[in-house]
């Protein structure tokens, strides 16, 4: 849906990771590797950004020459050119929430796919990067059992989309109430932390 309104699957990507990480900067080979796409045409999506204001050129000596690729007049002496996106443009905070909305929608269809594919799910909660970054061991935990691979399948094409790493933590039903009984740190650091149930067929 927003590839057709951005005209660029490309493009898309590259706003995602960026939107993911607005303080982070970048180097050109870097969002290249992120979003699995070709260098030529992440420079000229970069090109695009930039012209617009949305993002801008940040100049700076690499901690190392393993840190960054991109430097300037091919010169590995030289401050490297890393991007990062302009918060301050005028068109940060639209485009900040219609690819917020994006996500929710490709959120929603990663947990219907899950539900109707990945197995026998007795409860999925989410937390972490999927609530603003909350401060949760683990971003999906799913009670019951579940088919590996449709796991990391459904997980790999979302991370792929938003630049953003998913961890994932399955329990058998078991697991689960062996470690709610003992007041089990890590299962009651999910639960204690901002999260949303998904899933509950307990």
């Amino acid at each position: 849906m927003i590839e057709q309104l951005f005209g660029s699957k490309t493009r898309v990507n590259l706003l995602y990771l960026l939107f993911g990480n607005p303080t982070k900067l970048y180097f050109v080979r870097e969002m290249s590797r992120a979003i699995n796409v070709q260098l030529n045409a992440v420079r000229r999506e970069i090109a695009n950004l930039e012209k617009i204001g949305l993002i801008h050129q940040v100049k700076k000596k690499p901690v190392s020459k393993a840190d960054a690729y991109d430097f300037v007049d091919g010169d590995s002496n030289a401050r490297a050119k890393f991007y990062a996106l302009n918060t301050g443009s005028l068109l940060y905070p639209e485009l900040k929430s219609l690819l917020q909305t994006a996500q929710v929608l490709k959120e929603r269809e990663m947990i219907e796919d899950l539900k109707q594919k990945a197995g026998n799910i007795k409860l999925m909660i989410l937390s972490g990067v999927f609530m603003q970054g909350a401060q949760s061991p683990t971003d999906i935990l799913i009670v019951g059992q579940v088919k590996p691979q449709v796991l990391s399948k459904s997980v790999k094409n979302f991370e792929k989309r938003f630049g953003k790493s998913v961890r994932y933590t399955v329990m058998s039903e078991k697991e689960f109430e062996e470690r709610k009984e003992i007041g089990d740190k890590f299962l009651y650091s999910i639960l204690e932390c901002n999260h949303l149930v998904v899933v509950d067929n307990y």
